[in-house]
C-alpha cells in the first residue's frame, strides 16, 4: 500500500492505512494467485442521507487488468449484500479508464487548492 499512500499526496501514510484497518471498519480484499499477492483493495461503507455506497479507498498493485474484474465482482457483490446502491471511489484519472470497462462512469473530479495565507475572514490581499 506504500504505492497507495504516495498518491494521497500526504493525507495517509501506510501506517495509517493499517490503522483504518485494524480500528476503523474497513475492509481488505487481496487479489493473489501462484505468484503471490497481486494486488489489494481497501473498502468502507459511505452512508450519504439518501443513499449508501461502497467506498473504494484505496486499489493498487501489478497487473491491475488481470485481477481487477474478479475483484470488482466480488465488491458488487457485497455491495448488494450490504444494501449499498452503489460503488464509488476518488482517484487519479488513470483509473477512469481502468474502470470505465466495468461500467462506472464518472460523476465528479476531486481538486485541491492549499489554504490562503490568512484565517477565515480576513483578506488574502
Amino acid at each position: 500500500m506504500a504505492g497507495a499512500a504516495k498518491y494521497t499526496y500526504g493525507r495517509y501514510e501506510v501506517d495509517d492505512i493499517l490503522t483504518l484497518l485494524t480500528d476503523y471498519d474497513h475492509n481488505l480484499w487481496i487479489a493473489y494467485n501462484d505468484e503471490g499477492v497481486q494486488g489489494a483493495v481497501i473498502t468502507e461503507f459511505v452512508d450519504y442521507p439518501r443513499k449508501r455506497v461502497l467506498c473504494m479507498v484505496f486499489a493498487g498493485g501489478k497487473e491491475v487488468k488481470k485481477w481487477k474484474n474478479p475483484i470488482m465482482e466480488m465488491l458488487q457483490s457485497w455491495a448488494f449484500d450490504n444494501d449499498c446502491d452503489g460503488i464509488e471511489y476518488t482517484g487519479r484519472p488513470g483509473w477512469a479508464k481502468i474502470f470505465s470497462e466495468n461500467g462506472h462512469r464518472c460523476v465528479w473530479h476531486t481538486y485541491e487548492l492549499p489554504a490562503g495565507k490568512s484565517g477565515l475572514g480576513e483578506s488574502n490581499g
